[in-house]
Order: C-alpha cells, then sequence, then structure tokens
C-alpha cells in the first residue's frame, strides 16, 4: 500500500460520500437546472453570509475568476511572495486578466496592513500599474498551513476601503484555519468582497471549488467562468460530495492537524533534520541538513511506501489528510523512528 502525503488533494471519496453522489439529483449546471450544484451554492452563501456563490471545476479558476471580477488589463493585485495565485497558477493572472503581481515579502505567506499600505501604487502616478486588488491566503500552502490573524485581516480590511481596493481570499484551506481558530465562515463573508473555498482538499471531494460573493461582483462570475471553458453539465454528482463533506468532514480536521503534529515532533527528532517549520494545520514542511542528499531521502521513504513532496532547497512537504488513518500515521511514525 502507498502512502500518501504529497497533498491533501489525494484522498478518495468515502463510502458515504459516495453514496451521497449516485444519488444526487442533477440536472444542466449550464442552464442554472442542477438542483445540487444550486443547493451546494446556496448553502455556501448563507454560511458565508454573503449573496451568491458559483461552483467551479478547481480552486485555480475559481481565483482566476476572481482576479478577472476585480480587475482590469494593466493593473496590479497585491500579494504575498508565497500566493497560490501567483507561484502555483501557471501565470494565469497575466495570461487571464492582463495584471501584474505586487509581491510582499512577509511572513510565512502572511503580510501586515502597514506593507500593503507601502505597496499601493500612487494613482496619479501614470507610469506604474493601477493598484486595484489585494489578496491574501488562508491558510498559506507554501508557508505550512499558517494561519492568519484575523485582526491583522480586518486592518488590511480597512486599508482597502481606504484605497477603494478589491480584497479577495484564496480560502483553498480556509477550513483547516477555521477549525484551528475556532473562527466562522460569517466572519470572513463579512470581511471580503470575494472568497473561493476547496471541497477537494480537506474535505475530501474528488474535485470542486466554489467562488462566493457580493452580487455586484458575482454577476459577471457566470460569463468568467465561461470564457475559462469551466461550464459544467450535470456535475450534481460532484456537487453532492460537497454537500455530503459539509455536514460530515468538517469536524474531523482537527484529527489532521494532530497528525501533523505527530508528524512534526518525530521529524524534529530526526538526525537528517535541520528545521520543521511551526506546524498549526495539516501542512509540515521540513529541511534538511545540508550534507543530506534529498533524493535519496525521498528514496529511502519510498522504499517503505511513503510518498512526500520536494519543494526545492532542500525543503520537503507532507501533508495529512482524510485517507491518512491512525493506523497508517502509526506504521509511519515508527518509519520515521528507524530510518
Amino acid at each position: 500500500m502507498i502512502i500518501d502525503l504529497r497533498s491533501d488533494t489525494v484522498t478518495k471519496p468515502t463510502k458515504g460520500m459516495l453514496e451521497a453522489m449516485m444519488s444526487a439529483e442533477v440536472g444542466d449546471d449550464v442552464y442554472k437546472e442542477d438542483p445540487s450544484v444550486n443547493e451546494l451554492e446556496r448553502r455556501l452563501a448563507d454560511m458565508f453570509g454573503m449573496d451568491n456563490a458559483l461552483f467551479f471545476p478547481t480552486g485555480s479558476m475559481a481565483n482566476q475568476a476572481a482576479l478577472k471580477l476585480h480587475t482590469n488589463p494593466g493593473e496590479q493585485v497585491i500579494c504575498d511572495k508565497y500566493a497560490h495565485i501567483y507561484n502555483y497558477e501557471g501565470g494565469g493572472a497575466s495570461f487571464n486578466s492582463g495584471i501584474s503581481c505586487k509581491l510582499i515579502d512577509g511572513n510565512r505567506g502572511m503580510f501586515t496592513a502597514d506593507q500593503v499600505k507601502a505597496s499601493i501604487n500612487p494613482p496619479d502616478f501614470y507610469h506604474s500599474p493601477l493598484t486595484s486588488l489585494i489578496a491574501v491566503e488562508n491558510t498559506t500552502n507554501k508557508g505550512g498551513g499558517a494561519c492568519w490573524d484575523f485582526e491583522e485581516l480586518r486592518r488590511i480590511r480597512e486599508v482597502a476601503n481606504e484605497h477603494q481596493l478589491g480584497y479577495h481570499l484564496d480560502g483553498a484551506r480556509l477550513w483547516n484555519a477555521l477549525a484551528f481558530r475556532n473562527e466562522k465562515p460569517k466572519q470572513y463573508g463579512e470581511l471580503f468582497d470575494t472568497i473561493s473555498v476547496c471541497l477537494s482538499k480537506g474535505l475530501g471531494c474528488p474535485m470542486g471549488s466554489v467562488l462566493i460573493g457580493n452580487k455586484d461582483l458575482m454577476k459577471g462570475a457566470i460569463r468568467i467562468r465561461k470564457i475559462l471553458g469551466g461550464g459544467m453539465r450535470q456535475v450534481g454528482f460532484a456537487a453532492a460530495g460537497g454537500l455530503y463533506a459539509l455536514d460530515n468532514h468538517l469536524d474531523r480536521l482537527h484529527d489532521d492537524h494532530k497528525k501533523a503534529l505527530d508528524l512534526g515532533k518525530a521529524l524534529s527528532q530526526h538526525s537528517s533534520i535541520k528545521k520543521v517549520e511551526p506546524i498549526e494545520t495539516n501542512i509540515i514542511i521540513f529541511e534538511l541538513k545540508p550534507h543530506v542528499d534529498e533524493t535519496q531521502f525521498l528514496n529511502g521513504l519510498k522504499e517503505h511506501n511513503i510518498q512526500i513532496i520536494g519543494m526545492g532547497s532542500n525543503k520537503l512537504r507532507m501533508v495529512t489528510h482524510l485517507d491518512y488513518s491512525d493506523a497508517i500515521h502509526q506504521g509511519v511514525l515508527n518509519i520515521l523512528k528507524s530510518l
């Protein structure tokens, strides 16, 4: 059996989720006639206290649609140097929206309101791109699953209001942040103009993300989804998995977080490991000592059927998830001790 800790996207639907998917009532979502999709969108909009929601096949597409909704070609989005929209969406910001990214040198993917202020281009200085959007990512993927301080997010909202900027949340792993911080979705709905949430990571669905926002912005979302090729037909089978996950998979995120802490402790005691980044949720990023060969270390794990991911510069990543059971976890801990 392969123990796959590369990402929380590798999960398979549970038996209960499969049953919900196979019994889903479906229709043509391009005509907005799929009742399961409509219910998922309605439920998430209500959960976050926002006006509208729209189902997308992927989180990258949901984020790219949000960038397009907030900006015009030639403008600029402020984000962290670790941001997913900058590093891991194929250059979509420039390709799809014709915008550039103003990168902030934050802490583990998180920045401050003061840093945002310093990054805003003067609107009357026509030599530089017009700043139109602030984008944050919670939890931060490249930052090791770190969770933002909500009060800092609130201060950034004040900066956005002062300078009339849009405010987007890439909430691919927001569910993990909500569990860790004991926060409520409506807190975020009150703060952001648009929020993308992923169903196929911590919640264990086979696909799908949802973009949630206020009606003035979201009225153009379905057109942008169409332009990006995201119109789907009887996709209620997938939406039903999302509905099942909202009912059954939110509370169990704490289990993933605890297992991540256990792995981090075991790694920190390993002679080959230089440093383990602080762990809050389900992502563990650690750095090998300079004399340790990354490929050799990865191959050592593969000999025990454990797959993890290399991030470059001798940094490696593990991610706990729904399919990483207690029994498998104990086995991995034993392997790390003996490796």
